[in-house]
């Protein structure tokens, strides 16, 4: 399986490196994605930690988590597909963007190219993914990557003591693809 897709949009999407550890680490400073994970990545230790974890997951066909970087190697992202169930072919899929990047359809190339590489290289049928639907932002880049809306999960996610809905999107890889951004 590849481990770097280079995009028609000069995006990249490649395995996480011990280099990118500072990025890891400044991109968690960001709440929006801090409250996204239950271990904090607060320090260079920390952010090793989580990069390991990245490869083993890979090793283990668990999971494939890309760093999305522009043409020069700035951290944009991640996409990530996982985990895996190989039996009935599918994979979860979940993105995040820093702060810099967002609003510049980074998730959705990157999205839409990760897509294109668990069926392809991955040879996975079915991905899934879900955001909560107090998040727009994400919905657009679930419908701009080509992920249909199948329904909503009522109060799956709990946030400060609040629960919250969740839409879920899937694509199958027989879908035709998404309009180019």
């Amino acid at each position: 399986m590849r481990d770097r897709l280079e995009t028609s949009s000069g995006l990249v999407l490649r395995r996480w490196k011990a280099e990118d550890v500072q990025a890891v680490m400044t991109a968690f400073t960001d709440p929006l994605i801090r409250g996204q994970y239950i271990e904090p990545v607060d320090s260079v230790q920390a952010a090793e930690r989580w990069i390991t974890a990245h490869a083993e997951h890979w090793a283990a066909d668990y999971a494939y988590s890309f760093a999305v970087v522009d043409g020069g190697g700035l951290v944009l992202g991640q996409v990530r597909v996982g985990p895996v169930d190989r039996r009935h072919a599918t994979g979860w899929v979940s993105y995040w963007t820093t702060a810099t990047a967002r609003g510049q359809g980074v998730a959705s190339r990157a999205c839409r190219a990760g897509a294109r590489w668990a069926f392809d290289d991955a040879e996975l049928f079915r991905l899934e993914l879900g955001h909560r639907v107090n998040n727009p932002a994400s919905c657009g880049v679930a419908r701009a990557a080509g992920f249909a809306v199948e329904g909503r999960q009522r109060q799956k996610l709990e946030y400060d003591g609040v629960r919250v809905d969740v839409e879920l999107h899937a694509r199958l890889a027989t879908d035709p693809e998404p309009a180019s951004l």
